[in-house]
């Protein structure tokens, strides 16, 4: 399976994603606002679990190795987890690399990853949730159509720190 657009394509996780899964998992600068940095292990043990073969019944995450199509750059990630099978909700998440950030990959990711929810796999709503400090993540999901939703307080804990995280929204009808 390959998602694709003008510039970038998605393909499920491969070994060829796993240096810069653990590169942008361990990095201080991109896990600011994510969660506490991995260690070498947690990152290897988490490309693992998110390798492993993904169903539509599958409660884990389906990720996505981002590439630019022209140079075949490995950009950084994106992945969707069904949260609700029952209601179709699934949510999704995205780390570009620092030298990527702010020339449009994420958004053209994002809107890739929201084609294949609600045209392949039929799902009602796609759900992300960002610290509220994530500004760049935040607006990106507000550019690209979701909703903010709640804000819910001292939800996450970021190297040993408390963070308030926004929740964001897009249902199936506001396409």
């Amino acid at each position: 399976m390959e998602l694709t657009s003008d510039r970038i394509s998605l393909t499920p996780f491969d070994q060829s994603d796993f240096a810069l899964f653990v590169e942008l998992s361990m990095s201080p600068v991109v896990m600011e606002h994510v969660y506490t940095p991995f260690t070498l292990e947690e990152a290897t043990a988490a490309f693992e679990e998110k390798t492993k073969p993904w169903t539509i019944n599958s409660h884990a995450w389906l990720c996505f190795g981002i590439k630019e199509k022209t140079s075949g750059e490995k950009l950084g990630n994106i992945g969707i987890k069904i949260t609700d099978h029952k209601a179709k909700i699934a949510e999704t998440g995205f780390m570009i690399k620092p030298g990527a950030q702010g020339k449009g990959f994420a958004g053209e990711a994002l809107k890739l990853i929201k084609d294949y929810v609600f045209n392949a796999l039929a799902l009602n709503k796609l759900t992300a949730t960002c610290a509220v400090a994530n500004t760049g993540s935040y607006r990106l999901l507000e550019k690209t159509g979701f909703t903010r939703e709640a804000r819910l307080r001292q939800n996450t804990v970021i190297n040993n720190r408390y963070v308030d995280d926004y929740v964001y929204g897009l249902c199936r009808h506001d396409l």
